[in-house]
């Protein structure tokens, strides 16, 4: 994500970049197209909504965004190792019980 706004560094006008003709999640199709303003950008903020911002507030955007999704990566991780653990532990006497 922030690496699209990271382009718009550069100040080329003529920028190339892959333009999203789809507007799902799963099956998307990209072809060349040409950033002319480089100071402004679309950002999709999901749902199939989207916002205008500079290309500051997007980098500021995709870093908040980021780091939400890191603290909730790390708050949900240790109940993913502790569901794991228990499905092992199911296999094992499953596996016992069988033979």
């Amino acid at each position: 994500m922030a690496q699209s706004v990271n382009i718009t560094e550069l100040n080329l006008p003529q920028l190339e970049m892959l333009k999203n003709q789809l507007d799902q999640e799963v099956d998307s199709m990209y072809v060349p197209g040409k950033l002319h303003d480089v100071e402004h950008v679309l950002i999709h903020v999901g749902t199939g909504y989207y916002v205008e911002k500079t290309a500051k507030d997007a980098k500021d955007f995709f870093k908040r965004k980021k780091d939400l999704l890191t603290k909730q990566m790390e708050k949900t991780q240790p109940a993913l190792q502790e569901k794991r653990a228990m499905k092992q532990a199911v296999m094992e006497m499953m596996s016992q019980k069988i033979q």
